[in-house]
């Protein structure tokens, strides 16, 4: 994954003016995971909770990409607090959600926290394969010189989805493709490494 995407870009300016403070990667990643708890049970509440727990998702995607950006400022960065990030910004994606199926659920009943938890250990799975045991790679997309996303960027729609209204087809599309996805590259990295042992 790229260290240089948008959302980069727009931490990058605060995380320098924080640097000075003394403040550490993992205190921001440990912000990090509060922030994506908080959010999760703002999707879960009823009313106006939901747009709320957008707004504080979206703060917990700015952590995000600022933890790895004051490690790499400061010097501090480190395998432990690696690990860290990326067991924190996992669990964040999939519990949020979870959070946005249990919201949803008054009128359907079970439907929706059953499409919420696939669509969670969906992302979770993906998460794993891609930055753990890494079976295969993530590319960047370069939409012009200096403007890079990376695929876990497009998580900035959740809440923009949230406020349009959109969160059931969201929940749907979500619990479809990303288990999909996640059987995709394990049966395509299965048949590369098949191949890497018969050679």
């Amino acid at each position: 994954m790229s260290t240089n995407t948008v959302i980069h870009r727009i931490v990058r300016p605060v995380v320098r003016a924080v640097a000075p403070s003394g403040v550490t990667p993992n205190q921001v990643t440990t912000v990090r995971v509060i922030t994506g708890i908080a959010a999760a049970v703002a999707f879960a509440g009823p009313g106006s909770w939901p747009a709320i727990g957008g707004a504080i998702f979206l703060l917990s995607m700015l952590l995000d990409r600022a933890d790895g950006e004051l490690a790499r400022q400061t010097g501090q960065s480190s395998a432990a607090g690696h690990r860290y990030d990326l067991i924190s910004d996992c669990s964040s994606n999939m519990i949020a959600f979870i959070g946005l199926g249990l919201g949803s659920a008054a009128p359907a009943g079970l439907l929706w926290p059953l499409l919420g938890l696939i669509a969670g250990v969906g992302i979770g799975t993906l998460f794993w394969q891609l930055n753990v045991i890494r079976i295969a790679s993530v590319r960047t997309f370069v939409l012009s010189p200096g403007i890079n996303i990376d695929p876990d960027d497009l998580l900035v729609l959740v809440p923009v989805l949230v406020w349009l209204g959109a969160t059931a087809p969201m929940l749907v599309a979500a619990a479809i493709i990303t288990p999909l996805a996640a059987l995709w590259i394990g049966v395509t990295g299965a048949r590369q490494a098949r191949a890497g042992h018969t050679r």
